[in-house]
């Protein structure tokens, strides 16, 4: 369609009636009358001939149609928004603006954290939130990216969208510290026999995905959304579960729990931060990718060379962390 002849101001119109599904309120929302919103819908009825909004007795329900335009008009909202707050020039230190990143646990628990701490110490004025992604980032991943400022993923997940790679982490082995069958040493055959404690999205299931190449499929007893619950649920069991390191250092402080080498060669993670194109010129998104780059380096230099071996109870015995 011919985006020249598009009234932009009918998105906002469009998104106000969607989610209100009340012209009165709508126009409220917008700072329009309700006769010129009454007129907005009439013009958005006749571009997309449908009825967007049917009525039901005293009410208002939308149409298939609207059903599947509220999500759309929200996104295409907040991505002008974004579009329309870029700027040539960006002052961290003077600077007030929010940053919005997509993280699992994991993501922010351990490059969050310390982009987090950098930022206040070098932009006092900066705001960082997070937010754990939705089950459809792979099947709708520039609907979602545009409206954010970064997603905190590993490779492998999605691809097709401009990233900066920030750290690499392993994968070790938990089990409980008192654990009955096992000593110094994890065997395939304990992978097959035991149960296990996983981290499970649709997308992304670590675990399942590389014991599968081992022709191994895990006896799973509990499945968890965040990898900072399994320490959790491995401690006082039978139950393995695997972890990146960088989690693992902490896990054994505050749980019963000791961690050992995986019997196989567990492909590593490689962290990065995914961003949207429409963020490519912004000054402030550019400062934001340098710091996620110098926050990452540093990461890096803080790698599997600290990790302490560890067992609970006991000095530190060749193996575990």
């Amino acid at each position: 369609m011919n985006l020249s002849r598009l009234d932009l101001n009918l998105v906002l119109a469009l998104r106000a009636l969607l989610e209100e599904r009340n012209v009165t309120r709508a126009g409220e929302r917008v700072g329009l009358s309700q006769p010129a919103m009454s007129a907005a819908l009439s013009r958005l009825r006749r571009h997309f001939d449908d009825e967007l909004l049917a009525r039901t007795g005293n009410s208002y329900e939308l149409t298939p149609l609207g059903v599947s335009l509220r999500d759309r008009s929200a996104t295409a909202c907040d991505l002008l928004e974004r579009v329309f707050s870029s700027q040539a020039d960006f002052d961290p230190a003077a600077e007030n603006r929010e940053f919005t990143l997509l993280a699992a646990d994991y993501g922010a628990a351990v490059f969050g954290a310390a982009l987090a701490r950098v930022l206040h110490q070098e932009a006092p004025g900066i705001r960082l939130t997070f937010r754990h992604p939705t089950p459809d980032i792979t099947e709708n991943t520039a609907a979602q990216l545009s409206t954010v400022d970064g997603l905190l993923m590993p490779h492998g997940v999605i691809d097709g969208f401009p990233a900066v790679d920030l750290h690499q982490d392993r994968w070790l082995c938990m089990i409980a510290d008192d654990h009955p069958e096992i000593g110094h040493e994890l065997t395939l055959d304990h992978l097959a026999r035991l149960p296990w404690a996983v981290y499970q999205r649709p997308y992304d299931a670590p675990a399942a995905r590389q014991l599968s190449m081992l022709g191994i499929s895990p006896r799973v007893e509990v499945s968890v959304q965040t990898f900072q619950l399994l320490p959790h649920m491995v401690e006082g069991t039978r139950r393995i579960a695997m972890i990146q390191e960088r989690l693992a250092r902490r896990a054994v402080r505050y749980a019963a729990v000791r961690v050992l080498p995986c019997p196989f060669e567990a492909v590593p993670v490689q962290e990065a931060m995914w961003w949207h194109p429409v963020h490519a010129q912004d000054a402030a998104h550019i400062w934001l990718r340098q710091k996620a780059a110098e926050v990452g380096a540093m990461l890096k230099g803080h790698g599997a060379d600290e990790a302490v071996s560890v067992v609970r109870g006991a000095g530190p015995t060749p193996g575990l962390l």
